[in-house]
């Protein structure tokens, strides 16, 4: 593994670990801390997700596209 990625790796870990230690500590209570935990997560999920779907979709509609192309040539 190069360096650069053990850096990166190691950023974010340290983001990851600084971000709930600092919403742990909040002067909330526990259930409100719980919710904005799961909040948290949730719109990273969907953040990740997003271009992964958009990605598997473009993928999915390239060979027809590609076939599509081909008939117009033909």
């Amino acid at each position: 593994m190069k360096t650069s990625s053990k850096i990166l790796i190691a950023v974010g870990a340290g983001l990851l670990v600084g971000g709930i230690a600092g919403v742990l500590f909040a002067p909330d209570k526990g259930f409100e801390t719980r919710r904005k935990i799961a909040d948290t997560g949730k719109k990273l999920i969907d953040k990740i997700n997003s271009p992964l779907k958009k990605a598997r979709q473009e993928k999915a509609e390239a060979p027809g596209h590609i076939n599509g192309q081909m008939e117009e040539t033909s």
